[in-house]
Protein backbone atom coordinates (compact mmCIF):
# COMPACT_ATOMS: atom_id res chain seq x y z
CA UNK A 1 0.00 0.00 0.00
CA UNK A 2 1.41 3.33 -1.05
CA UNK A 3 1.76 6.35 1.28
CA UNK A 4 -0.93 8.96 0.73
CA UNK A 5 -3.14 9.55 -2.24
CA UNK A 6 -0.88 10.73 -5.04
CA UNK A 7 -3.33 12.20 -7.49
CA UNK A 8 -2.44 13.94 -10.72
CA UNK A 9 -3.55 17.53 -11.33
CA UNK A 10 -7.00 17.73 -12.82
CA UNK A 11 -8.09 14.24 -11.71
CA UNK A 12 -8.49 14.88 -8.00
CA UNK A 13 -12.23 15.29 -7.74
CA UNK A 14 -13.06 12.30 -9.97
CA UNK A 15 -10.76 10.06 -7.98
CA UNK A 16 -11.98 11.44 -4.67
CA UNK A 17 -15.57 10.51 -5.57
CA UNK A 18 -14.53 6.90 -6.07
CA UNK A 19 -14.86 6.81 -9.83
CA UNK A 20 -11.92 6.41 -12.18
CA UNK A 21 -10.11 8.97 -14.28
CA UNK A 22 -9.81 8.42 -17.97
CA UNK A 23 -8.07 5.13 -18.65
CA UNK A 24 -5.15 6.79 -20.41
CA UNK A 25 -4.00 8.35 -17.16
CA UNK A 26 -3.48 4.90 -15.56
CA UNK A 27 -3.61 6.25 -12.02
CA UNK A 28 -2.81 4.06 -9.04
CA UNK A 29 -5.65 3.34 -6.59
CA UNK A 30 -6.09 5.78 -3.74
CA UNK A 31 -4.42 4.57 -0.57
CA UNK A 32 -6.36 4.45 2.65
CA UNK A 33 -3.31 5.76 4.46
CA UNK A 34 -3.66 9.44 5.27
CA UNK A 35 -1.34 12.11 6.50
CA UNK A 36 -2.84 11.66 9.95
CA UNK A 37 -1.17 8.28 10.45
CA UNK A 38 1.71 8.46 8.00
CA UNK A 39 4.83 10.62 7.92
CA UNK A 40 5.71 9.74 11.50
CA UNK A 41 9.00 7.85 11.24
CA UNK A 42 12.19 7.70 9.22
CA UNK A 43 11.00 4.44 7.66
CA UNK A 44 7.84 6.22 6.46
CA UNK A 45 10.03 8.77 4.71
CA UNK A 46 12.22 6.06 3.19
CA UNK A 47 9.15 4.21 1.95
CA UNK A 48 7.79 7.36 0.34
CA UNK A 49 11.17 8.00 -1.28
CA UNK A 50 11.33 4.57 -2.87
CA UNK A 51 7.71 4.93 -3.92
CA UNK A 52 8.78 8.03 -5.83
CA UNK A 53 11.41 6.02 -7.69
CA UNK A 54 8.88 3.29 -8.50
CA UNK A 55 6.55 5.93 -9.99
CA UNK A 56 9.53 7.33 -11.89
CA UNK A 57 9.55 4.13 -13.94
CA UNK A 58 6.30 5.41 -15.42
CA UNK A 59 8.44 8.18 -16.94
CA UNK A 60 11.48 6.15 -17.96
CA UNK A 61 10.02 2.86 -19.25
CA UNK A 62 8.63 4.37 -22.45
CA UNK A 63 7.87 8.07 -22.25
CA UNK A 64 11.42 9.32 -21.78
CA UNK A 65 12.56 7.61 -24.99
CA UNK A 66 9.56 8.89 -26.94
CA UNK A 67 10.00 12.48 -25.70
CA UNK A 68 13.79 12.54 -25.95
CA UNK A 69 14.60 10.56 -29.08
CA UNK A 70 11.69 9.30 -31.16
CA UNK A 71 11.08 12.52 -33.08
CA UNK A 72 14.68 12.69 -34.36
CA UNK A 73 13.75 10.40 -37.28
CA UNK A 74 16.85 8.28 -36.77
CA UNK A 75 14.39 5.40 -36.35
CA UNK A 76 11.66 4.17 -38.68
CA UNK A 77 8.96 1.51 -38.65
CA UNK A 78 10.25 -2.03 -38.97
CA UNK A 79 8.47 -5.19 -40.13
CA UNK A 80 5.98 -4.99 -37.25
CA UNK A 81 3.07 -2.58 -36.92
CA UNK A 82 3.03 -0.08 -34.07
CA UNK A 83 0.60 2.56 -35.23
CA UNK A 84 0.20 4.03 -31.75
CA UNK A 85 3.63 5.65 -31.85
CA UNK A 86 3.80 6.22 -35.60
CA UNK A 87 2.76 9.92 -35.36
CA UNK A 88 5.68 10.55 -32.99
CA UNK A 89 8.31 8.90 -35.17
CA UNK A 90 7.00 10.70 -38.27
CA UNK A 91 6.40 14.05 -36.51
CA UNK A 92 2.72 14.15 -37.47
CA UNK A 93 1.47 15.26 -34.06
CA UNK A 94 -1.96 16.66 -33.26
CA UNK A 95 -3.94 17.10 -30.02
CA UNK A 96 -5.53 13.73 -30.85
CA UNK A 97 -2.20 11.98 -31.55
CA UNK A 98 -0.10 13.91 -29.06
CA UNK A 99 1.90 11.04 -27.60
CA UNK A 100 2.27 10.52 -23.86
CA UNK A 101 1.00 13.47 -21.85
CA UNK A 102 2.59 14.93 -18.72
CA UNK A 103 0.58 12.81 -16.27
CA UNK A 104 3.48 10.48 -15.39
CA UNK A 105 5.75 13.46 -14.72
CA UNK A 106 3.30 15.23 -12.42
CA UNK A 107 2.71 12.00 -10.53
CA UNK A 108 6.42 11.93 -9.65
CA UNK A 109 6.43 15.68 -8.97
CA UNK A 110 3.60 15.14 -6.50
CA UNK A 111 5.61 12.38 -4.81
CA UNK A 112 8.50 14.81 -4.45
CA UNK A 113 6.20 17.55 -3.14
CA UNK A 114 4.82 15.22 -0.47
CA UNK A 115 8.35 14.38 0.67
CA UNK A 116 9.42 18.02 0.73
CA UNK A 117 6.38 18.99 2.77
CA UNK A 118 6.39 16.18 5.32
CA UNK A 119 9.94 14.91 5.80
CA UNK A 120 11.18 18.08 7.59
CA UNK A 121 8.73 17.31 10.43
CA UNK A 122 10.11 13.80 11.06
CA UNK A 123 12.85 12.97 13.55
CA UNK A 124 15.73 11.09 11.91
CA UNK A 125 18.62 9.17 13.43
CA UNK A 126 20.93 11.65 11.71
CA UNK A 127 20.32 14.97 10.01
CA UNK A 128 22.39 13.72 7.06
CA UNK A 129 19.86 10.97 6.35
CA UNK A 130 17.03 13.48 6.33
CA UNK A 131 18.95 15.86 4.08
CA UNK A 132 19.78 13.10 1.61
CA UNK A 133 16.10 12.25 1.19
CA UNK A 134 15.19 15.91 0.76
CA UNK A 135 18.03 16.38 -1.73
CA UNK A 136 16.74 13.47 -3.82
CA UNK A 137 13.22 14.92 -3.85
CA UNK A 138 14.46 18.34 -5.00
CA UNK A 139 16.58 16.68 -7.70
CA UNK A 140 13.72 14.53 -8.93
CA UNK A 141 11.34 17.48 -9.14
CA UNK A 142 13.94 19.48 -11.07
CA UNK A 143 14.54 16.64 -13.51
CA UNK A 144 10.83 16.09 -14.18
CA UNK A 145 10.27 19.79 -14.84
CA UNK A 146 13.32 19.79 -17.12
CA UNK A 147 11.78 17.00 -19.18
CA UNK A 148 8.43 18.81 -19.26
CA UNK A 149 9.68 22.25 -20.28
CA UNK A 150 11.75 20.85 -23.14
CA UNK A 151 8.75 18.90 -24.37
CA UNK A 152 5.86 21.38 -24.10
CA UNK A 153 7.48 24.70 -23.23
CA UNK A 154 5.87 26.46 -20.28
CA UNK A 155 4.01 24.12 -17.92
CA UNK A 156 2.13 24.60 -14.64
CA UNK A 157 4.49 24.89 -11.67
CA UNK A 158 3.22 22.87 -8.72
CA UNK A 159 5.32 22.89 -5.56
CA UNK A 160 2.68 21.84 -3.01
CA UNK A 161 1.31 18.29 -2.88
CA UNK A 162 -2.21 17.59 -4.05
CA UNK A 163 -4.04 15.99 -1.14
CA UNK A 164 -7.67 16.90 -1.70
CA UNK A 165 -10.10 18.73 -3.92
CA UNK A 166 -9.59 22.48 -3.87
CA UNK A 167 -10.17 24.04 -7.31
CA UNK A 168 -8.69 27.39 -6.28
CA UNK A 169 -5.28 25.81 -5.70
CA UNK A 170 -5.48 22.65 -7.78
CA UNK A 171 -5.92 24.14 -11.24
CA UNK A 172 -3.02 26.26 -12.48
CA UNK A 173 -2.15 28.17 -15.59
CA UNK A 174 1.01 27.43 -17.52
CA UNK A 175 4.08 29.31 -16.38
CA UNK A 176 6.56 30.65 -18.91
CA UNK A 177 9.64 28.58 -19.81
CA UNK A 178 11.76 31.18 -18.00
CA UNK A 179 9.73 30.73 -14.81
CA UNK A 180 9.97 26.95 -15.07
CA UNK A 181 13.74 27.13 -15.43
CA UNK A 182 13.95 29.47 -12.44
CA UNK A 183 12.17 26.75 -10.43
CA UNK A 184 14.42 24.02 -11.85
CA UNK A 185 17.61 25.91 -11.01
CA UNK A 186 16.35 26.69 -7.51
CA UNK A 187 15.59 23.01 -6.89
CA UNK A 188 19.02 22.02 -8.19
CA UNK A 189 20.72 24.46 -5.85
CA UNK A 190 18.70 23.17 -2.90
CA UNK A 191 19.58 19.58 -3.78
CA UNK A 192 23.29 20.34 -4.02
CA UNK A 193 23.23 22.03 -0.62
CA UNK A 194 21.70 18.95 1.02
CA UNK A 195 24.01 16.14 -0.10
CA UNK A 196 26.88 15.67 2.32
CA UNK A 197 29.51 14.55 -0.21
CA UNK A 198 30.19 13.39 -3.77
CA UNK A 199 29.67 9.69 -3.11
CA UNK A 200 27.40 7.46 -5.17
CA UNK A 201 24.75 5.14 -3.73
CA UNK A 202 25.03 1.44 -4.49
CA UNK A 203 23.54 0.77 -7.90
CA UNK A 204 23.81 4.44 -8.90
CA UNK A 205 20.04 4.53 -9.34
CA UNK A 206 19.25 7.22 -6.76
CA UNK A 207 19.98 10.92 -7.06
CA UNK A 208 23.39 11.85 -5.66
CA UNK A 209 25.44 15.03 -5.63
CA UNK A 210 27.38 14.08 -8.80
CA UNK A 211 24.09 13.19 -10.52
CA UNK A 212 22.66 16.59 -9.61
CA UNK A 213 25.79 18.25 -10.99
CA UNK A 214 25.20 16.30 -14.22
CA UNK A 215 21.64 17.61 -14.31
CA UNK A 216 22.87 21.14 -13.61
CA UNK A 217 25.36 20.95 -16.47
CA UNK A 218 22.61 19.78 -18.80
CA UNK A 219 20.12 22.43 -17.64
CA UNK A 220 22.51 25.38 -17.87
CA UNK A 221 23.75 24.26 -21.29
CA UNK A 222 20.13 24.28 -22.46
CA UNK A 223 19.37 27.74 -21.06
CA UNK A 224 22.66 29.10 -22.41
CA UNK A 225 21.61 28.12 -25.92
CA UNK A 226 17.81 28.18 -25.85
CA UNK A 227 17.01 31.04 -23.44
CA UNK A 228 19.89 33.40 -24.18
CA UNK A 229 21.70 32.51 -20.97
CA UNK A 230 24.96 33.21 -22.73
CA UNK A 231 28.45 33.07 -21.28
CA UNK A 232 27.41 32.94 -17.61
CA UNK A 233 25.22 29.88 -18.20
CA UNK A 234 27.89 28.17 -20.32
CA UNK A 235 30.38 28.72 -17.49
CA UNK A 236 27.94 27.42 -14.87
CA UNK A 237 27.35 24.35 -17.04
CA UNK A 238 31.05 23.68 -17.47
CA UNK A 239 31.74 24.10 -13.75
CA UNK A 240 29.02 21.59 -12.92
CA UNK A 241 30.26 19.09 -15.52
CA UNK A 242 33.80 19.43 -14.16
CA UNK A 243 32.41 18.60 -10.71
CA UNK A 244 31.03 15.35 -12.14
CA UNK A 245 34.37 14.69 -13.80
CA UNK A 246 36.09 14.80 -10.42
CA UNK A 247 33.75 12.20 -8.90
CA UNK A 248 34.16 8.41 -8.93
CA UNK A 249 33.47 7.86 -12.66
CA UNK A 250 35.41 6.36 -15.54
CA UNK A 251 34.95 5.15 -19.10
CA UNK A 252 34.69 1.38 -19.21
CA UNK A 253 37.08 -0.12 -21.76
CA UNK A 254 34.38 -2.36 -23.23
CA UNK A 255 31.51 -0.21 -24.50
CA UNK A 256 29.01 -3.09 -24.52
CA UNK A 257 29.63 -3.87 -20.85
CA UNK A 258 28.16 -0.51 -19.78
CA UNK A 259 24.70 -1.83 -20.60
CA UNK A 260 24.95 -5.45 -19.44
CA UNK A 261 22.14 -6.47 -17.13
CA UNK A 262 24.74 -8.10 -14.86
CA UNK A 263 26.84 -4.92 -14.72
CA UNK A 264 24.31 -2.39 -13.45
CA UNK A 265 25.65 0.45 -11.37
CA UNK A 266 29.10 0.29 -12.99
CA UNK A 267 31.49 3.21 -12.72
CA UNK A 268 30.46 4.83 -15.99
CA UNK A 269 26.91 5.28 -14.69
CA UNK A 270 26.03 8.51 -12.91
CA UNK A 271 22.26 8.16 -12.61
CA UNK A 272 19.85 5.47 -13.82
CA UNK A 273 16.25 4.36 -13.33
CA UNK A 274 16.34 0.85 -11.93
CA UNK A 275 14.56 -2.20 -13.35
CA UNK A 276 14.71 -5.67 -11.83
CA UNK A 277 13.30 -9.08 -12.63
CA UNK A 278 9.99 -9.70 -10.80
CA UNK A 279 10.00 -6.12 -9.49
CA UNK A 280 9.18 -4.07 -12.56
CA UNK A 281 7.85 -4.19 -16.07
CA UNK A 282 10.11 -3.80 -19.07
CA UNK A 283 11.15 -0.84 -21.18
CA UNK A 284 10.40 0.45 -24.66
CA UNK A 285 13.45 -1.44 -25.97
CA UNK A 286 11.17 -4.43 -26.53
CA UNK A 287 9.85 -2.57 -29.58
CA UNK A 288 13.32 -2.22 -31.14
CA UNK A 289 14.40 -5.82 -30.76
CA UNK A 290 13.84 -8.93 -32.86
CA UNK A 291 10.61 -10.88 -32.46
CA UNK A 292 11.51 -13.77 -34.72
CA UNK A 293 14.54 -14.83 -36.73
CA UNK A 294 13.59 -15.12 -40.44
CA UNK A 295 14.50 -18.14 -42.60
CA UNK A 296 17.88 -18.02 -44.34
CA UNK A 297 19.24 -15.43 -41.92
CA UNK A 298 22.95 -14.73 -41.68
CA UNK A 299 24.46 -17.14 -39.10
CA UNK A 300 26.75 -14.38 -37.82
CA UNK A 301 23.80 -12.06 -37.16
CA UNK A 302 21.79 -14.89 -35.56
CA UNK A 303 24.70 -15.61 -33.23
CA UNK A 304 25.03 -11.93 -32.32
CA UNK A 305 21.32 -11.59 -31.54
CA UNK A 306 21.16 -14.77 -29.49
CA UNK A 307 17.74 -15.58 -28.05
CA UNK A 308 15.26 -13.46 -30.01
CA UNK A 309 12.60 -11.50 -28.22
CA UNK A 310 10.65 -8.33 -28.78
CA UNK A 311 8.19 -6.84 -31.21
CA UNK A 312 10.24 -5.78 -34.28
CA UNK A 313 8.25 -2.55 -34.44
CA UNK A 314 11.05 0.00 -34.95
CA UNK A 315 14.43 -0.08 -36.63
CA UNK A 316 17.21 2.31 -37.58
CA UNK A 317 17.03 4.38 -40.73
CA UNK A 318 19.65 3.70 -43.35
CA UNK A 319 21.30 7.07 -42.72
CA UNK A 320 21.65 6.35 -39.02
CA UNK A 321 23.16 2.90 -39.31
CA UNK A 322 25.54 4.13 -42.01
CA UNK A 323 26.80 6.82 -39.64
CA UNK A 324 28.77 4.09 -37.83
CA UNK A 325 32.04 2.73 -39.19
CA UNK A 326 32.92 -0.93 -38.77
CA UNK A 327 35.98 -0.11 -36.67
CA UNK A 328 33.81 1.66 -34.06
CA UNK A 329 33.05 -0.81 -31.24
CA UNK A 330 29.84 1.13 -30.56
CA UNK A 331 28.33 -0.21 -33.79
CA UNK A 332 28.26 -3.91 -32.88
CA UNK A 333 27.37 -3.05 -29.28
CA UNK A 334 24.40 -0.91 -30.37
CA UNK A 335 22.75 -2.89 -33.16
CA UNK A 336 22.97 -5.91 -35.46
CA UNK A 337 22.24 -5.70 -39.16
CA UNK A 338 20.17 -8.81 -39.82
CA UNK A 339 20.58 -9.97 -43.43
CA UNK A 340 18.91 -12.85 -45.23
CA UNK A 341 20.28 -14.82 -48.16
CA UNK A 342 19.69 -13.55 -51.67
CA UNK A 343 18.33 -16.58 -53.59
CA UNK A 344 20.08 -15.48 -56.78
CA UNK A 345 23.59 -14.89 -55.47
CA UNK A 346 23.49 -17.05 -52.35
CA UNK A 347 24.97 -14.15 -50.40
CA UNK A 348 23.55 -12.57 -47.25
CA UNK A 349 22.77 -9.18 -48.78
CA UNK A 350 19.05 -8.62 -48.15
CA UNK A 351 18.64 -6.39 -45.11
CA UNK A 352 15.73 -7.75 -43.09
CA UNK A 353 15.91 -5.35 -40.15
CA UNK A 354 18.37 -3.61 -37.86
CA UNK A 355 18.10 -5.13 -34.39
CA UNK A 356 18.93 -3.14 -31.26
CA UNK A 357 21.65 -4.69 -29.08
CA UNK A 358 22.14 -1.95 -26.50
CA UNK A 359 19.66 -2.50 -23.64
CA UNK A 360 18.79 -6.01 -24.90
CA UNK A 361 17.82 -7.17 -21.42
CA UNK A 362 18.40 -10.64 -20.03
CA UNK A 363 17.22 -14.19 -20.58
CA UNK A 364 14.85 -15.63 -17.98
CA UNK A 365 13.50 -19.16 -18.45
CA UNK A 366 14.33 -18.98 -22.15
CA UNK A 367 12.58 -15.65 -22.67
CA UNK A 368 14.26 -12.31 -23.35
CA UNK A 369 13.10 -9.71 -20.82
CA UNK A 370 13.86 -6.03 -21.35
CA UNK A 371 14.70 -4.83 -17.86
CA UNK A 372 18.00 -3.03 -18.26
CA UNK A 373 18.27 0.14 -16.23
CA UNK A 374 17.34 3.29 -18.15
CA UNK A 375 20.42 5.51 -17.98
CA UNK A 376 19.81 9.20 -17.37
CA UNK A 377 23.46 10.23 -17.27
CA UNK A 378 26.77 8.45 -17.79
CA UNK A 379 30.35 9.66 -18.03
CA UNK A 380 30.69 9.71 -21.84
CA UNK A 381 27.58 11.88 -22.02
CA UNK A 382 29.16 14.27 -19.53
CA UNK A 383 32.38 14.46 -21.55
CA UNK A 384 30.48 15.39 -24.70
CA UNK A 385 28.36 17.96 -22.86
CA UNK A 386 31.64 19.33 -21.54
CA UNK A 387 33.04 19.54 -25.07
CA UNK A 388 29.91 21.40 -26.14
CA UNK A 389 30.24 23.97 -23.34
CA UNK A 390 33.97 24.37 -23.95
CA UNK A 391 33.42 24.98 -27.65
CA UNK A 392 30.75 27.59 -26.92
CA UNK A 393 33.22 29.40 -24.65
CA UNK A 394 35.93 29.43 -27.30
CA UNK A 395 37.95 26.68 -25.64
CA UNK A 396 39.44 23.62 -27.36
CA UNK A 397 37.07 20.64 -26.86
CA UNK A 398 39.53 18.08 -28.21
CA UNK A 399 40.48 16.36 -24.94
CA UNK A 400 36.91 15.45 -23.99
CA UNK A 401 35.99 14.30 -27.50
CA UNK A 402 39.14 12.24 -27.89
CA UNK A 403 38.58 10.42 -24.61
CA UNK A 404 35.28 9.19 -26.01
CA UNK A 405 36.76 8.35 -29.41
CA UNK A 406 39.76 6.56 -27.95
CA UNK A 407 37.46 4.10 -26.20
CA UNK A 408 35.28 3.75 -29.30
CA UNK A 409 38.02 3.02 -31.84
CA UNK A 410 40.70 1.37 -29.72
CA UNK A 411 43.65 0.33 -31.86
CA UNK A 412 42.28 2.40 -34.75
CA UNK A 413 42.02 5.61 -32.72
CA UNK A 414 44.90 7.23 -34.62
CA UNK A 415 42.65 7.33 -37.69
CA UNK A 416 39.88 9.13 -35.78
CA UNK A 417 41.70 11.71 -33.64
CA UNK A 418 39.62 14.85 -33.33
CA UNK A 419 41.38 18.11 -34.16
CA UNK A 420 39.63 21.35 -33.26
CA UNK A 421 38.37 23.53 -36.09
CA UNK A 422 35.87 26.37 -36.20
CA UNK A 423 33.05 26.55 -33.66
CA UNK A 424 30.57 25.39 -36.30
CA UNK A 425 32.79 22.48 -37.33
CA UNK A 426 33.31 21.46 -33.72
CA UNK A 427 29.59 21.64 -32.97
CA UNK A 428 28.85 19.41 -35.97
CA UNK A 429 31.42 16.87 -34.77
CA UNK A 430 30.09 16.91 -31.20
CA UNK A 431 26.48 16.44 -32.31
CA UNK A 432 27.46 13.50 -34.52
CA UNK A 433 29.57 11.99 -31.74
CA UNK A 434 26.56 12.15 -29.44
CA UNK A 435 24.54 10.19 -32.00
CA UNK A 436 27.17 7.45 -32.15
CA UNK A 437 27.70 7.33 -28.41
CA UNK A 438 24.16 7.78 -27.08
CA UNK A 439 21.93 6.04 -29.63
CA UNK A 440 18.77 4.61 -27.95
CA UNK A 441 19.45 6.58 -24.75
CA UNK A 442 16.67 9.15 -25.14
CA UNK A 443 18.93 12.10 -26.00
CA UNK A 444 18.91 12.67 -29.77
CA UNK A 445 15.80 14.86 -30.21
CA UNK A 446 16.82 17.23 -27.43
CA UNK A 447 20.39 17.30 -28.74
CA UNK A 448 19.16 18.34 -32.18
CA UNK A 449 17.00 21.08 -30.67
CA UNK A 450 19.83 22.38 -28.49
CA UNK A 451 22.15 22.62 -31.49
CA UNK A 452 19.39 24.24 -33.57
CA UNK A 453 19.60 21.60 -36.31
CA UNK A 454 16.03 20.25 -36.61
CA UNK A 455 15.46 21.91 -39.99
CA UNK A 456 18.81 20.66 -41.28
CA UNK A 457 18.76 17.05 -40.06
CA UNK A 458 15.16 15.87 -39.70
CA UNK A 459 13.29 14.94 -42.87
CA UNK A 460 9.91 16.24 -41.71
CA UNK A 461 11.25 19.68 -40.81
CA UNK A 462 13.30 19.91 -43.99
CA UNK A 463 10.04 19.47 -45.87
CA UNK A 464 8.12 21.84 -43.57
CA UNK A 465 10.35 24.90 -43.07
CA UNK A 466 7.53 26.94 -41.51
CA UNK A 467 6.78 24.38 -38.79
CA UNK A 468 8.81 26.11 -36.07
CA UNK A 469 5.91 25.77 -33.61
CA UNK A 470 6.02 21.99 -34.01
CA UNK A 471 9.34 21.76 -32.19
CA UNK A 472 7.14 21.80 -29.10
CA UNK A 473 4.69 18.96 -28.62
CA UNK A 474 0.96 19.63 -28.65
CA UNK A 475 -1.01 19.20 -25.46
CA UNK A 476 -3.39 16.30 -25.75
CA UNK A 477 -7.14 16.84 -25.74
CA UNK A 478 -7.17 14.73 -22.60
CA UNK A 479 -4.99 17.22 -20.71
CA UNK A 480 -6.98 20.18 -22.04
CA UNK A 481 -10.21 18.59 -20.82
CA UNK A 482 -8.79 17.99 -17.35
CA UNK A 483 -7.01 21.33 -16.96
CA UNK A 484 -9.43 24.25 -17.42
CA UNK A 485 -6.71 26.90 -17.05
CA UNK A 486 -4.27 25.31 -19.46
CA UNK A 487 -4.14 26.47 -23.09
CA UNK A 488 -2.85 24.69 -26.19
CA UNK A 489 0.56 25.45 -27.69
CA UNK A 490 0.21 27.95 -30.57
CA UNK A 491 -0.21 26.44 -34.02
CA UNK A 492 -1.99 23.25 -32.99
Amino acid sequence: MRPLNKIVIGCIWIAFMGTSCKKALDLAPISSISSANFWKTESDATGALYGMYVDFRGVTATNLFLWGEARSQDIKQSIGNDYTNLPIFTNILTPVTAGPDWTSLYKVINDANLILKNVPTINFTTEANKNTILGQAYAMRAYCYFVAVRTWGGVPIVTDPTEGYNPSTMYKERSTPEEVFTQIKSDIQMALSLFADNSYPKGRNLWSKPAVYALKGDVFLWTAKMLNGGVSDFKASLDALNAVDSSDVTLLADFASIFDYTNKGNKEIIMASNYELNQSGGTFMVNLSCGKIPPNASPAAVAAIGTPGGESYWTLTDDTRRSFTDDDQRKAASFVELYTKDPTTGLYTNLYECVQEKFDGMINAGTRTFIDDVILYRYADILLLKAEAENALGMDPSDAINLVRQRAYGANFSQHIFISGSKAQNDAAILNERLLELLYEGKRWWDILRFGKAFDLIAYFKSNPNAQHELLWPLSNNILSLEPKVTQNPGY
